[in-house]
């Protein structure tokens, strides 16, 4: 395997144990009981970049999903945000100008892992050109 296809594989392993490794953690935070879901239903929205560490991001996030009913209860982290709602607000979701039920926001996952994969064959072929210019 050549260093810049290792490279990628290695990235996209490392991507792949990241996003388990969160959805473990959510796992763990979010426990509920029979009560905590009567009436209600829950999602979190995930941003690549680290969005939420701006203040300004998480209240206009919180302001776009506030047609739906959804509700603020926790940042996990400058990547995650849970919600709730009552699901009589299910009744208006085909007036909204959003997917109510989005769970991410801003580059998507499969965009992120593909610009590193991009980055890293760039930075590989770079890398091959500089040593074989060196080499004239």
């Amino acid at each position: 395997m050549s260093g810049a296809a290792g490279g990628a594989a290695a990235a996209a392993a490392a991507a792949a144990a990241r996003a388990a490794r969160m959805r473990q953690e959510e796992e763990d935070m979010t426990g509920y009981n029979a009560s905590d879901l009567e009436g209600w239903e829950f999602k979190i929205v995930r941003s690549n970049t680290r969005k939420f560490k701006n203040r300004e991001a998480v209240r206009q996030l919180c302001e776009e999903e506030a047609p739906a009913g959804w509700e603020m209860l926790e940042k996990f982290d400058d990547s995650r945000i849970r919600f709730k709602r009552k699901i009589e607000h299910r009744t208006r979701d085909q007036h909204l100008q959003i997917d109510p039920y989005r769970s991410e926001v801003g580059i998507g996952q499969g965009q992120m892992v593909t610009l590193i994969l991009g980055a890293i064959v760039l930075l590989g072929g770079l890398v091959i050109w500089l040593a074989t210019m060196a080499k004239q």
